[in-house]
């Protein structure tokens, strides 16, 4: 297994919001596991003194003003180079010992390694039924459309390559964003590897910022909006076969009255018919073409992969 050397820059992320109760410890073991890493702590606006022990433990503190998840992430992407990134949370729910094991995997060539909670101990250990829920619901819905096993779709610890992080559009502002990476994972066909790890609840004191029903709703409208750009045909297609059955049916209604009685006196139900047919067609034609604007896209992806991933060795 390839392990990192002097040369190998890696760059732990932790974005962080008032976990002043965790963070010194995360910071200190993320130093015992990767003593050749530098330590990045965003804070988020927090009003407790995050920042302040994190600067004390030995952490490069920098600020996101804009508020969320998602946002801190982008700038995190934005303004860090390094050849390995791993990403976790500040409040001490991720082992920082498994971070070593996802670096080598990185280095071996994947481009994410993602740290799978729902393999161990995360069912025993989340205290959150809504939570638990919710990640099988996502999971679920993801894999069966994708045609994947990712075991944990939403999981906060993983690690990048360079031409991931450089490459991937943030577009969320808030938790949501670690699904979108899965997707947008998925749907480039990029080298993904799990790796189990053993997730602990928060320590008593520290307090989660998740909302359950409100962020579950963003996670799933997320799903929702990139099923609609990545898999338009599907989307618009399967949406358009149904109105288009719909309009079939009631269309067959009409002519098996005319053929009955030589009359039709449901005017309002053939034209609706009619419309219901054509919005069908219009709703599948549109797929086809979204489809091929999605292969493009997908296409465009790969040779800007392969320009950054040149110009890096170069």
């Amino acid at each position: 297994m390839p392990e990192a050397n002097n040369d190998t820059s890696i760059a732990v992320l932790l974005p962080c919001y008032n976990e002043e109760v965790t963070i010194g410890k995360v910071v200190r073991d993320f130093k015992n596991s990767l003593p050749d890493a530098t330590i990045y702590v965003y804070d988020n606006n927090s009003t407790d003194r995050t920042a302040e022990i994190a600067e004390a433990e030995g952490a490069i503190v920098r600020r996101e003003p804009r508020q969320g998840k998602g946002n801190v992430i982008r700038a995190m992407f934005e303004d860090i180079d390094a050849d390995v990134y791993v990403m976790a949370d500040g409040d001490d729910t991720y082992p920082a010992d498994a971070a070593p094991a996802m670096v080598a995997k990185v280095l071996e060539g994947y481009d994410m390694v993602i740290g799978d909670r729902l393999s161990s101990t995360y069912f025993q250990e989340n205290k959150r039924p809504f939570h638990n829920f919710g990640n099988r619901l996502v999971r679920g819905s993801i894999n069966g459309l994708f045609g994947a096993h990712v075991t944990d779709i939403m999981t906060g610890y993983r690690a990048f390559n360079f031409t991931f992080v450089k490459t991937y559009p943030v577009l969320s502002r808030g938790f949501e964003v670690e699904t979108e990476m899965t997707i947008h994972s998925l749907n480039n066909n990029l080298r993904l590897y799990e790796m189990p790890i053993q997730y602990r609840d928060r320590p008593e004191g520290s307090v989660s910022k998740l909302d359950t029903v409100g962020d579950g709703i963003k996670v799933m409208s997320t799903i929702f909006r990139m099923i609609r750009e990545y898999k338009p045909l599907p989307f618009f297609g399967g949406l358009g076969l149904i109105i288009g059955i719909v309009g079939i049916v009631l269309c067959g209604t009409v002519t098996f009255e005319f053929a009955k009685t030589g009359v039709v006196t449901h005017f309002p139900t053939l034209i609706g018919a009619v419309m219901l047919v054509i919005a069908g067609l219009l709703l599948i034609i549109a797929g086809i073409i979204l489809d091929v604007m999605a292969k493009n896209d997908r296409k465009t992806f790969v040779l800007d992969t392969n320009k950054i991933a040149y110009n890096k060795r170069h």
